[in-house]
């Protein structure tokens, strides 16, 4: 939950930050795009590590770099040390879910892992909820630097806690105490393997597109957009923009029990994939729809594309046991591609749209976010739709699992 309330945290300071560092949207996409810039590419050596060392220390050292991270932000003039601190949150974030789902294996039936998964991403969107809600008020009443100490601060107490309280079982804290260096060449050897692996990055890029509602639209561009397209105050959008979190919050647990009793992955990723596109056309292309139903279509829109929790199982499923940790994060570093590339590229197709209507120069001086309209923000986020549209295709071509792993059946 932190380190997801650190990550949507620049969706709630959007004015602020761009008066600040003097950025247009395409910078201001960029400034928190460098958290993912930290974040995909360490999800390949986060597995390899969780494999190799366990979750306990891993998981105390990403909360204090979250913490640091956050701290730097907080008191940063340049946009380079913005950058930075965004760059340090992505780097301790990037243990964070894998950590999760290492324990899972570690102690939990492996029937349960799509639960587990739908659980722990659920458990993740309640930092988020806060973020929009509570950050929100903060921000307002306090200012963006005060609020980013805040969550430093509250970081430094969280690195504690989580060294008293989290605990490697007891058997793989004692294999990892064994492990020989030149067992990195057998982790490298699995990675080869599951790179390799069509079936893996065709479900990675589903998770990748259908997971856009929170990279895209909830995370960065989706209290924005329905300030100026759906005309809501400040207030009203923060929460309006939290019902995705909820729905997310909701619907991951139940579609990740459903996959498991079904005992089938496609058939509840495809239905998620068809519903959030249509709750996502609804938002975007119905006019004149009221605050509260623009607030339920997107809870619904959460509890649709909640289906990308199932993933991470098929992940798993697809890949050699012993390398749970490193199939898990190479998927995870799938899914978060849309973040590292589609959340800058909205803000430059936003500033691209309003400059041409103006007929400004591409070398115009920054505009005011008052500038901008709901047309603008339209025209940018027809990613949204176009992507999932593509995760409901990539539905046909994925491999059942059946929810059994590939050496057990």
């Amino acid at each position: 939950s932190y380190e997801y309330l650190l990550r949507i945290a620049p969706s709630v300071m959007e004015v602020s930050l761009r008066e600040h560092y003097g950025v247009s949207p395409g910078g201001f996409g960029l400034l928190s795009s460098f958290y993912y810039y930290a974040y995909v590419p360490m999800q390949i050596p986060v597995g390899l590590l969780m494999d190799r060392y366990g979750p306990r220390r891993l998981l105390t050292l990403a909360c204090f770099l979250c913490a640091l991270g956050a701290y730097i932000f907080a008191g940063s003039n340049t946009f380079f040390l913005g950058a930075l601190g965004r760059f340090l949150v992505g780097l301790g974030s990037s243990f964070a879910f894998v950590g999760v789902l290492k324990l899972a294996t570690l102690w939990l039936p492996e029937d349960k892992l799509a639960f587990v998964a739908g659980l722990a991403a659920a458990l993740g969107t309640v930092g988020a909820m806060i973020g929009d809600n509570a950050l929100g008020y903060l921000v307002d009443h306090w200012g963006w630097k005060e609020t980013s100490d805040f969550t430093a601060a509250f970081g430094f107490i969280l690195v504690i806690l989580r060294w008293f309280f989290i605990r490697d079982k007891h058997s793989q804290s004692e294999e990892v105490k064994k492990q020989r260096p030149g067992q990195l060449r057998r982790s490298l050897q699995d990675l080869l393997i599951i790179a390799k692996n069509k079936a893996i990055w065709i479900n990675g890029f589903y998770g990748c597109l259908v997971y856009l509602p929170t990279t895209v639209l909830a995370e960065l561009w989706g209290i924005p957009y329905l300030e100026h397209a759906q005309n809501m105050s400040k207030t009203t959008a923060d929460f309006a923009n939290s019902m995705i979190f909820l729905g997310f919050t909701v619907g991951a647990p139940l579609m990740g029990s459903l996959s498991d009793r079904l005992h089938r992955r496609r058939l509840p990723m495809a239905i998620g994939a068809l519903g959030a596109l249509l709750m996502v056309m609804a938002v975007m292309y119905i006019p004149g729809l009221s605050s509260s139903t623009v607030g339920i279509l997107l809870f619904f829109l959460g509890v649709f594309y909640s289906s990308q929790a199932i993933v991470f199982a098929v992940g798993r499923e697809l890949s050699p046991y012993h390398a749970a940790g490193t199939a898990m994060a190479f998927t995870n570093m799938v899914v978060m591609l849309g973040g590292m590339f589609i959340q800058p590229l909205v803000g430059v197709l936003l500033d691209w749209h309003v400059k041409y209507n103006q007929g400004t120069s591409g070398t115009a001086a920054v505009i005011s976010p008052d500038a901008y309209t709901g047309a603008d923000y339209q025209f940018a986020l027809v990613l949204l739709p176009i992507g999932i549209l593509l995760a409901l295709i990539l539905t046909f071509f994925m491999k059942e699992t059946f929810a059994v792993s590939e050496e057990h059946k």
